[in-house]
């Protein structure tokens, strides 16, 4: 049987009409649950009578004004590294070029304790380059600074894998054309380049935010957990599951909120309302 125009789904308001086999509603529905039951679960078990002052305590002022402050410097990193390491993957074709693209992004799929680890052996005080900074009155390890390397390393391929994907979806024409207008390599990437990916830069720094906002495993394994030093907010949340299991529920409630509104905002960003 042949669909005739009448009887052939159309699209409506730019989506096609029919939404898929319905089969398909079951483990949608699973991994919706999945992922929204655990989140339900938290938000039942607050103490919201003691909500305000389980989240304005010094402790968790100190940590989460920490996590604030270094996964700002390293969203900042992440771009200033970011970008043109996407703009070489993307834009330069050359022996290796795919392994280099995996490597930059292994840290996406790397257990964080082992980046951490990775960090310590590098920079820390018998590290590969710990020695040699140790002698010049380095010392990056179990400081502030461990902890906005330790989150640019995790969140810093979130960021060029957004910038590499919007450098792709650029018109070539658009490029040439002001190249033959006698434009300069600097020029177009200032004037052309950089403007037209800016929503994929700006969704990209907003994943980078969320991913070093709550980062923990290497941040633990390369920072420590010093108070007002290191010990961001997933750091008080996992010490305060010990000693005081209401705290950390609303600190992690804290945490969740932050995540939502972050990638509610890229989402934001990235359909363009």
């Amino acid at each position: 049987m042949t669909l005739t125009p009448s009887t052939a789904a159309s699209p409506r308001n730019g989506r096609h009409a029919s939404p898929g086999p319905r089969w398909l509603l079951l483990p949608a529905a699973a991994g919706m649950a999945l992922i929204l039951v655990p989140l339900l679960a938290i938000v039942l078990r607050v103490s919201w009578s003691d909500f305000p002052a389980l989240v304005t305590s010094s402790s968790s002022v100190s940590a989460l004004a920490l996590s604030l402050r270094t996964a700002a410097t390293s969203t900042v990193l992440c771009v200033v590294l970011g970008v043109p390491m996407a703009f070489l993957l993307s834009r330069m074709r050359f022996r290796g070029n795919g392994v280099l693209r995996a490597l930059v992004l292994l840290p996406m799929v790397m257990p964080p304790v082992v980046g951490g680890v990775a960090l310590l052996y590098t920079f820390g005080r018998q590290g590969l380059l710990g020695e040699s900074m140790n002698a010049l009155g380095i010392s990056i390890a179990y400081s502030t600074t461990a902890v906005v390397l330790a989150q640019t390393f995790v969140a810093l391929p979130f960021l060029v894998i957004t910038v590499e994907n919007a450098l792709h979806g650029l018109d070539p024409h658009v490029i040439e054309a002001a190249v033959m207008d006698g434009a300069g390599p600097t020029a177009v990437l200032r004037t052309i380049i950089l403007p037209l990916i800016t929503p994929g830069l700006i969704s990209g720094a907003i994943l980078a935010f969320a991913r070093a906002l709550g980062e923990f495993g290497a941040t633990i394994a390369f920072a420590g957990s010093l108070q007002g030093v290191t010990r961001t907010l997933p750091l008080e949340i996992y010490l305060q599951r010990e000693t005081d299991p209401d705290a950390a529920v609303a600190l992690s409630l804290l945490l969740i909120a932050a995540a939502v509104l972050v990638v509610g905002l890229a989402g934001a960003r990235r359909t363009g309302h």
